[in-house]
């Protein structure tokens, strides 16, 4: 595994994050209590040091405390991420924003308390609260850096505009927005934005939500599925991406490899991407992924997978926030 730095903070994050969506079991059937302390574990014997949760990854903060169940006593081994400003309300089953000040803060108190430790590593602003003035949100996360509750901040589905009212607050040192082959606007604003101030970008969604694992069919059925509101799960649009995933696959069987691989790979050579943030809920997954991270694509399967790219276009590559 590869670590590099988050931003100037003395920090260095593995190539690939664990992404703890999944084990808290709200949107990936088949969870199981097991498997999800069993994938935060393996993280250890990969080399995977950072791990990327949030106060809302579950209806009752299990992921958070599923991480502080699976790490125990190896808590200084890992870098903690976490993020405030988004909860699930119980009584609609769904996410609800509040980026309030106040909100913020105890959020942040809880999130330390579930987890069992005094301070993470990064603490995020999830997203932007369209009733609450982005440079006030970003003035509580400055509050909770002095006071030591994070050693650094990062901000999650801001755009430019949003993220210069963040950082004439509160010093900003990493950036997640989503990112794959699929999804590219970042490209045109928010990567060059962090390139040139030197924040960190961690990217989610490196697999598309799963497309680019290369194990969805053509007649996958997505009834009842969170995805099938996606456009690249939609129509033509799904049928193109698996073209492109056959594609994929054989180049990533040229090398040895597996397509989730060669998706992150592709990720991980992009000028400004400190990390891949993978979700898993199983060991295997984040084994999969968690291997990108260990050789480099040569020049004649990079250009055919840029080619495969190329061919494919950008139709599915919409903002999604």
């Amino acid at each position: 595994m590869n670590y590099r730095p988050l931003a100037d903070t003395g920090i260095e994050v593995s190539d690939v994050t664990l992404g703890c969506w999944p084990i808290a079991g709200l949107t990936s059937p088949g969870v199981n209590e097991a498997d999800s302390l069993a994938t935060v574990a393996a993280c250890f014997e990969l080399g995977v040091n950072h791990l990327d949760t949030a106060y809302m990854y579950g209806r009752d903060g299990e992921s958070e405390r599923l991480v502080r169940r699976a790490i125990g006593e190896r808590r200084d081994e890992m870098t903690i991420a976490t993020k405030g400003g988004l909860h699930w309300d119980q009584a609609t089953d769904e996410a609800q924003h509040d980026a309030r000040p106040e909100t913020l803060r105890r959020e942040c108190e809880e999130s330390l308390r579930r987890l069992g430790t005094d301070r993470v590593e990064l603490y995020y602003l999830h997203a932007p609260d369209k009733n609450v003035p982005v440079a006030e949100s970003a003035g509580e996360l400055r509050r909770l850096l002095d006071a030591g509750k994070t050693r650094a901040v990062g901000a999650s589905n801001l755009n430019v505009e949003q993220l210069e009212q963040f950082t004439a607050e509160c010093p900003l040192a990493a950036f997640q927005p989503p990112y794959n082959i699929l999804l590219r606007d970042i490209e045109e604003d928010t990567l060059p934005w962090c390139r040139e101030r030197g924040v960190a970008v961690l990217v989610y969604w490196p697999l598309m939500k799963g497309i680019l694992g290369g194990k969805l069919r053509l007649d996958q059925d997505f009834s009842g599925d969170s995805r099938a509101k996606y456009p690249q799960y939609q129509g033509d649009e799904y049928r193109r991406n698996l073209e492109l995933v056959e594609r994929m696959r054989e180049i990533a069987a040229r090398t040895g490899h597996t397509v989730a691989q060669l998706s992150v790979r592709w990720i991980l050579d992009q000028s400004g991407i400190t990390s891949a943030i993978c979700g898993a809920r199983r060991p295997d997954q984040i084994r999969d992924t968690a291997a990108a991270s260990d050789w480099q694509l040569d020049d004649r399967d990079r250009a055919d997978f840029e080619q495969a790219i190329a061919e494919r276009g950008t139709a599915a590559a919409k903002r999604l926030f």
